[in-house]
């Protein structure tokens, strides 16, 4: 049983089909929210995610805010200058949809947020010490999250009191033991300095979590970008992965 993991997409409808094509046929796709925001094709990635198979999709604060239920104020200008602008793009049916998603799914013994199991929404997920106190938020073996666009794992040992930090340098395949946090990084606008589309398999035959890395036609979505006069800094950062 193999599961596609992929979050924070963020509108980028180039890199969520290489990311498709290069994870080929699966068994279930979880979505880790971020469908919006940022990028030039809110409707089209909300559609194209709709068609997965056996699918779970989270909502993240991008959608949240897409759908106004988050004061565009607490964002940053450019990202301000995104949302308003996907709030006048998206189609009825696709506010219909962002509106359904939930803010939290246990599945499989494992929890899916976008943010944390604290604040599901909301809160990054970005050192030892938030992830330590966000341990006691859940109770499965797992959880999956999304919202940094960094991919990590955050384990936490039998006889440890500070959750360990694993990034995919050395090796791209771990073996799971309870109990971790898991991020696949961001599909659409990556920012560990790796502009290709980033996502994650899990295996649950044997519990092995997997990430890859999948280059798509960065300047294709740029120039749309252009085209609709999004934030030249997000046009930017796809290039470079910041």
């Amino acid at each position: 049983m193999k599961t596609l993991v992929i979050s924070d997409i963020h509108a980028n409808l180039t890199a969520l089909e290489a990311v498709l094509e290069d994870a080929g046929k699966v068994d279930n796709v979880w979505c880790l929210g971020d469908l919006v925001g940022y990028g030039p094709d809110p409707n089209e990635c909300i559609e194209r995610i709709t068609q997965l198979p056996n699918l779970r999709c989270i909502l993240g604060n991008h959608d949240a805010a897409a759908l106004r239920n988050i004061e565009v104020d607490a964002f940053n200008p450019e990202a301000r200058t995104a949302i308003l602008w996907t709030q006048q793009r998206l189609t009825p049916a696709n506010s219909e949809y962002l509106q359904s998603l939930p803010e939290r799914v246990d599945v499989d013994h494992i929890t899916l947020v976008h943010g944390s199991p604290r604040q599901p929404v909301w809160e990054y997920l970005l050192d030892t010490r938030t992830a330590t106190v966000n341990f006691g938020y859940f109770d499965t073996p797992y959880c999956v999250v999304g919202h940094t666009h960094l991919p990590v794992i955050y384990y936490l040992p039998d006889e440890g009191l500070t959750a360990q930090l694993i990034v995919p340098e050395n090796t791209t395949q771990m073996t799971l033991a309870p109990r971790a946090i898991l991020n696949p990084g961001s599909v659409g606008q990556p920012r560990d300095r790796d502009p290709r589309a980033s996502y994650a398999v899990l295996d649950f035959t044997d519990y092995t979590w997997e990430w890859y890395r999948v280059e798509y036609d960065i300047p294709a979505v740029q120039e749309r970008m252009r085209k609709f006069n999004l934030p030249e800094r997000h046009i930017a950062r796809l290039s470079a992965g910041w």
